[in-house]
């Protein structure tokens, strides 16, 4: 137990500073090398930007989108995981309450499936990043290594593939249609959103909004 604790803290202070080779996810879809849901042969994508080479429209769109406690939350956001078990427990449809922490948590450190076990390493490493990186290096990491389509890794990738730009100039709605179909991007396309993607842009736009928009990065940033 000691060991571990060592070498995924070592590991974690490594990554604090430097980019990952490789992500459990991206290991896995590699080996999966499903087509898209129009076909389209799989094709591996990933280019890292620092967080100073990423707009803040991106920012603010995941944050809205996905977890808008996060700059003042410890890794958990125990309103959201009350109101998903509730969800869960009253209907088929399965609701995540999951943080950008634990999601960077799960998609760097760990395994994909459901068990006892995996939820205990999420969250004993969610604690983990959330002590070691802060919350900018959480939100670079994850605007980095979050999957974003079939083969997309990363917004400098994303951004690229929907709209022939950047990273750094990707635009507030563009930002927002990404953001919104990250629950499932290898379904969901920013390019032609569902009923309810439309609304889920609409709902991201207006927190947007209400938040302060990039003034509220300083809660990330400081």
């Amino acid at each position: 137990m000691g060991l571990f604790i060592l070498s995924t803290f070592l590991y974690v202070f490594y990554l604090k500073y430097f980019p990952p080779v490789t992500t459990m996810l991206m290991v896995n879809r590699c080996s999966e090398k499903a087509p898209s849901k129009s076909g389209e042969p799989f094709k591996f994508r990933c280019t890292w930007k620092s967080y100073d080479e990423i707009s803040p429209n991106i920012k603010m769109a995941i944050i809205c989108a996905e977890d808008q406690k996060f700059p003042t939350h410890h890794g958990f956001d125990f309103d959201a995981i009350e109101k998903a078990v509730k969800n869960n427990m009253e209907s088929q449809k399965i609701k995540g309450g999951s943080t950008i922490s634990q999601q960077v948590a799960k998609n760097v450190f760990l395994w994909n499936g459901r068990s006892y076990i995996r939820k205990g390493l999420e969250v004993y490493f969610t604690a983990l990043i959330e002590l070691v990186w802060g919350k900018k290096r959480i939100l670079e990491m994850y605007l980095n290594v979050a999957e974003m389509g079939n083969g997309i890794f990363g917004i400098e990738e994303a951004a690229k593939y929907y709209y022939k730009t950047s990273a750094a100039e990707i635009s507030t709605y563009q930002a927002v249609r990404i953001a919104v179909s990250l629950p499932n991007p290898r379904v969901l396309s920013p390019l032609k959103p569902t009923a309810y993607g439309y609304r889920r842009i609409v709902g991201t736009l207006y927190w947007i909004r209400y938040l302060g928009g990039k003034k509220y990065l300083e809660g990330v940033e400081r």
